[in-house]
């Protein structure tokens, strides 16, 4: 069948951007300024950021039908990636330097979001 592939796939972009807009929704609803949503930077992509008083949190926000597979779907090359677009957003707003960074995954299935605050540390550079 020509055309699944990429039927599929827009299929998939369009859930994950409507997972995305909802975890906003919900991390503001908590009081935090969304800073950038699908952040790019040469090492990654960072799907939300988040600011709350003197706290930045990365968001990785994974959708799938159970939060479990969402949640496991943040594989440490994952994480790497997302640390380096961390790195990156950071170095470029020197305002930012007194801060604390934390990395949290939202993992949206059917009918509910879990959030996973401060789901790793990165490693010390």
């Amino acid at each position: 069948m020509t055309g699944a592939p990429g039927h599929l796939r827009r299929k998939a972009e369009r859930r994950g951007r409507s997972a995305e807009f909802l975890v906003g929704i919900l991390y503001r609803l908590q009081g935090y300024q969304i800073l950038e949503t699908r952040y790019r930077a040469p090492g990654g992509e960072i799907d939300l950021i988040a600011r709350r008083g003197k706290l930045i949190a990365f968001i990785e926000v994974k959708r799938r039908d159970d939060e479990n597979a969402a949640i496991a779907a943040v594989t440490p090359k994952n994480r790497r990636r997302l640390e380096s677009a961390a790195r990156s957003f950071a170095a470029r707003r020197p305002h930012f330097d007194e801060f604390a960074f934390r990395y949290d995954i939202a993992a949206v299935s059917r009918f509910r979001i879990k959030l996973v605050k401060d789901a790793w540390r990165a490693d010390a550079a």
